[in-house]
């Protein structure tokens, strides 16, 4: 059997408070230096977390070596053809360095409000924008007729640097792990064990081979929230694990810094290789934070 390819980004959750010019360089800057993979940013408009396209081109203007990658980006609400351009450029002016993963969003009214989209409408929206994208990606002329978009003879003149721009859904709701079968070539959920991402890889790749796809094994991975010793477990994070995890042990899904290599051995151990590890609670400065997670995590790379 092949090693897979382990991979250690970082990731701001949606309630960072590193969102002003000096705690969002330390953090890029400090990521780069240590090595770390890639960084991830999430997306949520009624929050303090810094809008992903954004922090995803200042992040890459910084620096020359660290990917960006967004955890997840909403994708029902945006112009597809508008959006394709964008990434499509940053992925030039970055040689390579982007990683798209788009999601639904959360269910939320005021969020839906603020993209346009009802919530029943959000899936067929995803459903017809993403294949879009993809042939805007890759076709030199692009027509299409569908429920929410039509477009006559549009091209984009520009293509992403990648051969292959490779989108990563997330998710773990039974129609999201079918949804990743369908139209992802990786899929990253969040706050989950390792039997249970296991168990749900088996649906996923089901239903990819029911329609003629096939997954890279090396495309599966895992958004892993860690919390340093002697920080609890907020609320918020709780009412997120009752939600998708509640029959789990808080601890196993939220370990602690020290227990991050058994945490990710385990993910490891069920075929899972592409990590983003995110604090449950950030620190005052990033330079220790990092140098620790550096320190437990970055050996595991292969």
């Amino acid at each position: 059997m092949t090693q897979l390819k382990v991979r250690i980004g970082y990731g701001l959750g949606t309630r960072t408070e590193s969102n002003d010019h000096h705690r969002f360089t330390a953090l890029v800057d400090g990521l780069e230096e240590r090595g770390f993979d890639s960084l991830w940013l999430s997306e949520r408009l009624g929050t303090d977390c810094p809008d992903p396209l954004v922090a995803m081109s200042f992040a890459a203007a910084r620096t020359t070596r660290l990917k960006v990658g967004t955890a997840v980006m909403v994708l029902p609400g945006r112009n597809p053809v508008i959006l394709a351009k964008s990434l499509a450029s940053l992925d030039r002016l970055s040689q390579g360095r982007v990683l798209p993963a788009f999601g639904l969003g959360i269910a939320d009214s005021a969020e839906h409000q603020a993209f346009g989209v009802e919530r029943r409408d959000r899936a067929g929206w995803f459903n017809e924008a993403l294949p879009l994208m993809r042939r805007l990606w890759t076709e030199d002329h692009v027509s299409h007729s569908g429920p929410r978009f039509h477009v006559e003879d549009v091209s984009l003149a520009v293509k992403p640097h990648q051969e292959e721009f490779e989108v990563w859904l997330g998710g773990a709701a039974p129609s999201e792990l079918k949804r990743v079968g369908r139209l992802g070539d990786g899929w990253l959920p969040s706050f989950c064990t390792p039997e249970q991402v296991a168990h749900d890889r088996e649906t996923v790749e089901a239903v990819a081979t029911n329609h003629g796809r096939r997954m890279d094994p090396e495309h599966y991975g895992a958004l892993i929230p860690y919390r340093r010793p002697g920080v609890e477990i907020s609320d918020f994070y709780r009412a997120l694990l009752a939600r998708r995890s509640p029959d789990a042990d808080p601890d196993e899904v939220v370990p602690h810094l020290d227990r991050l290599p058994d945490t990710i051995s385990a993910f490891v151990d069920v075929g899972f290789s592409k990590f983003v590890l995110v604090p449950v609670q950030e620190p005052e400065k990033w330079g220790d934070e990092l140098d620790q997670v550096a320190e437990v995590a970055l050996p595991l790379e292969t």
